[in-house]
C-alpha cells in the first residue's frame, strides 16, 4: 500500500494540473482532506476555493462518474437559483464546464472546483439548536427536490436495497461483495440480519426522492446564525428517513441524543412531515453503510487501515444499541 503521504502528494500535483484549466490566479494549496475524495484549499487574490480531486467508480459501478458529478453540480446550481439555502457554488473552468479531467505522475482524476464556505463546523460541540437548524434546512432541501425536474442526462446514486447490500458500490478500489468478505465473521452475521429486516422494509418507506445522504454535523457549517450544507458527494435518491437517519447517527449512542433527535425533528416538521418511527433501523443502515466504505477504504489508505478495527467494533455496538428496539416494533 503506497503511504498517505505519497498518496497526497501525487493527487496534489493533479490538483495543481487541474487548477490550470480556471481563470484563478497563483495562489497557496493547502491539503484539507484524503478520505473519499482527497481536497485542497486554493488561496489567491480571486478569494478561497476548494478543490476536489474525485475518486474513480465513486458513485457505483455502473455510473459515468464524470456525468455524476456534472449532475451534483446541477442539483447545487438549482438549490441556489430557487431557495435561499447555503450550497457550494461551482466554478466553472475556462470552456464553461462544471469539471475538468487532469493528468500528473500517471495519474489521471475529474476534478471540480468550488468556492469556498466560511463558518464552522460543530461536529463534536453541537447544541440542539443547531440541530434544529439543520432539520429545517434539510426539509427545505426535500421540499425544493420534490419540486425541481432534473435535465435529461442527470444521474446521481440510486439508495436503494441493491446499493446498500448488493454489489453495486466499489469502496476504495475494493467491491462492496468483496468489503462483505473482509468483514469479521461476527459483524457479517449481523449486518446479514439487518439486511433480512431492511428488505422487507425499503420498500415500504414512502417519502422518497432525492436526498445529500450525508448530512451529518460533520457537513453542516454554520455562520451568524445560518447553516450551510455542504459536501454533496454522496446525493441521489433515497428515503428521506435515511437522510435525518445519517444526521443523528453520530449522536446515538451518547447521553444528549434524545434532545438532539428532538431538536432536529422539530426543525424538520416544521416545514414538512416525516415518519421516524423506524429511525433506529435506518440509524442501523447508516451504520452498515459506513463500516463497508470504511472496510473498502481501508484497503487503500493508512489513515484507514490503523482504525478499522476500532470501527467493527463500534458497528457491534452500535447495532447492540439500536437492534433491541427494532426487533420490537
Amino acid at each position: 500500500m503506497t503511504s498517505r503521504r505519497a498518496q497526497i502528494a501525487r493527487l496534489r500535483l493533479v490538483a495543481l494540473a487541474a487548477l490550470g484549466s480556471y481563470a484563478l490566479p497563483g495562489g497557496r494549496l493547502t491539503f484539507v482532506s484524503h478520505g473519499e475524495n482527497t481536497t485542497f484549499r486554493h488561496d489567491s487574490a480571486a478569494g478561497r476555493h476548494l478543490v476536489r480531486v474525485h475518486r474513480r467508480q465513486r458513485h457505483g459501478r455502473h455510473i459515468d462518474s464524470a456525468a455524476a458529478i456534472r449532475s451534483e453540480l446541477c442539483w447545487l446550481e438549482a438549490i441556489r437559483a430557487d431557495t435561499d439555502l447555503f450550497v457550494p457554488e461551482a466554478l466553472a473552468a475556462r470552456d464553461g464546464a462544471t469539471t475538468v479531467e487532469a493528468s500528473a505522475s500517471g495519474e489521471t482524476r475529474v476534478c471540480s472546483v468550488l468556492r469556498w464556505m466560511d463558518g464552522r463546523i460543530l461536529e463534536g460541540s453541537a447544541r440542539p439548536v443547531h440541530l434544529r437548524r439543520l432539520g429545517a434546512a434539510m426539509a427545505r432541501l426535500h421540499e425544493h427536490a420534490d419540486r425541481w425536474t432534473p435535465p435529461p442526462g442527470f444521474v446521481r446514486i440510486r439508495w436503494d436495497y441493491e446499493t446498500f447490500f448488493g454489489d453495486v458500490m466499489i469502496y476504495g478500489d475494493t467491491s462492496a461483495a468483496d468489503c462483505w468478505a473482509l468483514l469479521p465473521a461476527e459483524l457479517r452475521t449481523r449486518f446479514e440480519s439487518v439486511a433480512v429486516r431492511m428488505a422487507a422494509l425499503l420498500p415500504r418507506v414512502g417519502d422518497q426522492g432525492l436526498i445529500h445522504a450525508d448530512l451529518h454535523l460533520g457537513n453542516a457549517v454554520f455562520q451568524h446564525g445560518d447553516v450551510k450544507l455542504i459536501d454533496f458527494d454522496d446525493c441521489g435518491t433515497g428515503p428521506r428517513l435515511y437522510e435525518v437517519a445519517v444526521a443523528l447517527w453520530e449522536l446515538r449512542d451518547g447521553p444528549d441524543y434524545p434532545i438532539f433527535r428532538d431538536a432536529l425533528l422539530a426543525g424538520y416538521l416544521a416545514h414538512r412531515d416525516v415518519d421516524a418511527t423506524r429511525l433506529d433501523d435506518f440509524i442501523a443502515l447508516r451504520q452498515i453503510a459506513f463500516d463497508l466504505w470504511y472496510t473498502g477504504t481501508a484497503q487503500v489508505n493508512p489513515a484507514f487501515a490503523a482504525k478499522l478495527d476500532d470501527v467493527h467494533r463500534w458497528s457491534l455496538a452500535m447495532l447492540d444499541l439500536v437492534e433491541t428496539r427494532s426487533a420490537g416494533t
